[in-house]
């Protein structure tokens, strides 16, 4: 039996009207009553998983979701947070100097605001703001705080002119920071060791629970360690080819209901 499910969120749980399903909600709570956790873990801050959260009952007694690609870990009936692993201000400069000097916008995060350096905002940095429903604040960069922490930092721009520019990201930064392509038009750079797998191993070990006893659903490059860590790792049919490689099953894609599809098939139909 799986006795943890990991679940990306954006075009793994939520369709592409960033809705959960009422066949999908009920999958959820079937598996939830089996005796199975149901752990969201997405690249979203963690205020912007807050809603569905509560709308899925995921915040009652030893629930738990994973945010910022790993970098933090919460509790969420208590607020407790179980792991945090964010980078510093030193990296926030790195990471706007090459910014500019790839041409290229960027934004961050601390735990309750979404900050850009730039005048003229992306339109990605709005999107951004808007499907987290979280505060943006120009912020220049020697005007944050350097004591606060920085769980995400992220290069955005057209998928085309992002990819030409990660062409020539320096070899080292792979020692420095974890990097995933969450989307065609965002690239995030984390702690290194804040990756969905690292986070969801660290969880299961902390509650007791094996490597084969997990289940991860994911679609994007920032769900390939969890895919690749947890006992049974599920892309969906709309996955990219890289995550469809290292999968061990293959639903249906986010707007058939495949996370639905996947629990029921792996999980409840063998309870």
């Amino acid at each position: 039996m799986y006795k943890l499910i990991a679940i990306d969120m954006d075009g793994t749980l939520l369709n592409d009207h960033h809705q959960v399903s009422k066949q999908t909600q009920d999958t959820l709570r079937a598996a939830k009553e089996h005796g199975t956790k149901i752990v969201l873990c997405s690249g979203r801050p963690i205020v912007g998983m807050r809603k569905y959260i509560a709308d899925l009952g995921l915040n009652e007694e030893d629930d738990y979701a994973i945010a910022y690609n790993g970098a933090y870990t919460e509790n969420t009936n208590t607020g407790e947070i179980v792991s945090e692993f964010s980078l510093e201000y030193k990296h926030l400069v790195e990471l706007h100097d090459l910014s500019m000097e790839l041409k290229i916008p960027m934004h961050y995060f601390d735990h309750e605001k979404l900050y850009t350096p730039n005048k003229t905002i992306s339109k990605y940095t709005v999107l951004e703001s808007y499907l987290n429903d979280i505060t943006l604040e120009y912020c220049p960069i020697d005007e944050f705080p350097q004591e606060q922490s920085i769980p995400n930092i992220m290069f955005i721009d057209e998928p085309v002119k992002l990819s030409e520019a990660l062409k020539h990201l320096p070899k080292e930064l792979a020692n420095k920071y974890a990097m995933v392509k969450s989307a065609p038009h965002f690239s995030e750079f984390t702690h290194l060791k804040a990756t969905k797998g690292n986070a969801v191993k660290r969880l299961a070990e902390n509650l007791g629970i094996k490597q084969e006893e997990i289940m991860a659903i994911g679609d994007n490059g920032n769900d390939k360690s969890m895919i690749e860590y947890a006992g049974s790792g599920v892309a969906m049919e709309n996955a990219i080819p890289e995550l469809k490689e290292v999968a061990d099953f293959q639903t249906l894609t986010n707007n058939e209901d495949g996370v639905a599809h996947a629990i029921q098939k792996l999980l409840l139909a063998k309870a």
